[in-house]
């Protein structure tokens, strides 16, 4: 009787276990942090000054933490540069740095904080993790001593890496990913010699991490999905507005659309440099975003997620170039002009009517439009525009995009120029290109710069069409963002480092 007795409260304690490690839907937290940006001097601070500086930080995250737990989160992104800011030198850098070692060593910082060092930064992120029972998503630096017989090794002996770490929720660190594709102006940190593709399975789902720029490239970021299968994308950022293409909330929900996974994008707050712009994505549509220029508040978002997306009735997948490439008659509109956008430069073709088809090229891709206004307004011009070609300002990747933009005002030349705010309705729209890669990522951005996760759908012969409801809206662009990665230029040699 005995043993009948534990063998039945056994299998109550196995359906349980199963229950929790098995969910079909989650709950994510991204916060958008207005950063404390530290001093700028000319000699580094000491690292208890550094310590003090970044402490006024994690206080303002460790809230935002305590906060999202109490409302059932699993799961928090912080942003890039959340706890030290942006504006530090390669000097001036090394103080807010730590030793974060490989997850392998299987380290709870918050209970064995001397294990590997001094690393205060990391015990305090463990602990809000373990605390709270949650997992916290952090960006930080970390220093790794150079081998002596490196000739890359810089002038202080230590490589400095921008750095994404994971905590679980018993505060055990899981998760170090060394930012592979630095922005122009990070010369504080050095690139790792390749990219690591860094997952963790969880209770609820398999996550792949990459921080801000990386997003542009297809290593780590389309790898994560292709390769790996990841269901969540995390993604601490500080993200610098450009539009029309570019703005934050446009394109990180693009590429949630495009590569069909969820993608938690967390972003510093700082109206000055255009940064601001985080949100929770699911394939099919954006499920909560923030973006805010008209104040300096950061903000915490919570909403539920599909642990596994593409196993979810809306998920399609998408043959992005058969619609456009079955059309009899794609003659191009030979009435076009060119003009930049981001300094790049594409052909252009006006919407000269209230409704309409029309078509423009650029070498083998062409962008077919159908649309229907209502109402040609005179104060507001229009086009469809083509780019096929390599993009070479901040970085060098192979564009493809098909584009219909509002100009920022009537004079064509103002077209590509950044505009927020339009008048213009369109009843309907069907935008459609001749694409060669399979990574195409559908953008419309409304006046005012929001979002119209309602209003739009891509079909799987590749269009973009409104629905019925976007006609109350005003339209600024929109897109197939396209990324041809495999006319990228090769990658040049990266310096080793010894990770001991």
């Amino acid at each position: 009787m005995f043993s009948f007795q534990l063998l039945h409260y056994l299998f109550i304690f196995l359906l349980v276990v199963c229950k929790t490690h098995a969910l079909d839907t989650y709950i994510a937290a991204v916060y958008e942090h207005t950063v404390i940006l530290p001093d700028v001097t000319e000699n580094p601070v000491t690292p208890e000054e550094a310590l003090m500086q970044m402490n006024k930080n994690i206080d303002i995250l460790e809230k935002a933490v305590v906060e999202a737990a109490q409302k059932g989160a699993h799961i928090i992104v912080t942003p890039e540069d959340g706890i030290y800011g942006w504006n530090l030198k390669r000097e001036s850098i090394f103080p807010y740095l730590e030793d974060i070692p490989d997850p392998q060593v299987n380290w709870i910082p918050c209970t064995d904080p001397q294990r590997f060092g001094r690393a205060p930064v990391q015990e305090r992120l463990s602990c809000m993790a373990k605390s709270n029972h949650i997992y916290v998503v952090a960006n930080m630096g970390d220093k790794k001593k150079c081998n002596t017989n490196d000739p890359s090794c810089p002038n202080n002996r230590y490589y400095h890496y921008n750095t994404a770490v994971v905590f679980d929720s018993d505060g055990k660190l899981i998760t170090r990913y060394h930012k592979y594709n630095l922005f122009m102006f990070e010369e504080q940190f050095n690139q790792p010699a390749e990219p690591d593709l860094v997952i963790f399975d969880s209770p609820f789902g398999k996550f792949g991490i990459f921080i801000c720029f990386d997003i542009l490239f297809h290593d780590p970021a389309v790898a994560l999905v292709s390769k790996l299968n990841v269901d969540t994308i995390l993604f601490p950022t500080a993200w610098m507005n450009v539009l029309p293409h570019l703005s934050a909330i446009e394109f990180h929900s693009a590429w949630a659309a495009g590569m069909g996974v969820n993608f938690l994008a967390s972003n510093l707050h700082n109206t000055s440099m255009r940064m601001t712009g985080s949100g929770i994505y699911a394939p099919d549509k954006p499920i909560d975003y923030y973006y805010n220029m008209d104040t300096e508040d950061g903000k915490l978002l919570i909403s539920e997620l599909n642990v596994h997306p593409r196993l979810s009735p809306s998920y399609t997948a998408i043959n992005w170039t058969s619609y456009a490439s079955s059309i009899a008659d794609l003659s191009p509109t030979t009435d076009v002009f060119i003009d930049t956008i981001f300094y790049d430069e594409y052909t252009f073709a006006t919407l000269v009517d209230a409704k309409g088809s029309l078509s423009v090229c650029q070498q083998d891709l062409c962008c077919h439009l159908s649309y229907r206004m209502v109402e040609k307004r005179q104060d507001e011009a229009y086009v469809l525009g083509v780019f096929n070609g390599l993009h070479v300002v901040e970085g060098k990747y192979y564009l493809q995009i098909c584009t219909l933009l509002k100009c920022r005002s009537t004079n064509l030349t103002s077209c590509g120029e950044p505009t927020e705010n339009s008048l213009t309705i369109f009843d309907e729209f069907s935008l459609s290109g001749t694409f060669s890669t399979s990574y195409v990522f559908p953008e419309v951005l409304l006046s005012g710069i929001r979002l119209a996760p309602a209003d739009f759908q891509v079909l799987s012969d590749g269009r973009l069409i409104s629905k019925s409801s976007i006609s109350t809206k005003s339209v600024l662009t929109v897109t197939l963002f396209g990324r041809l990665y495999e006319n990228d230029p090769k990658e040049q040699s990266k310096p080793q480092y010894n990770d001991e």
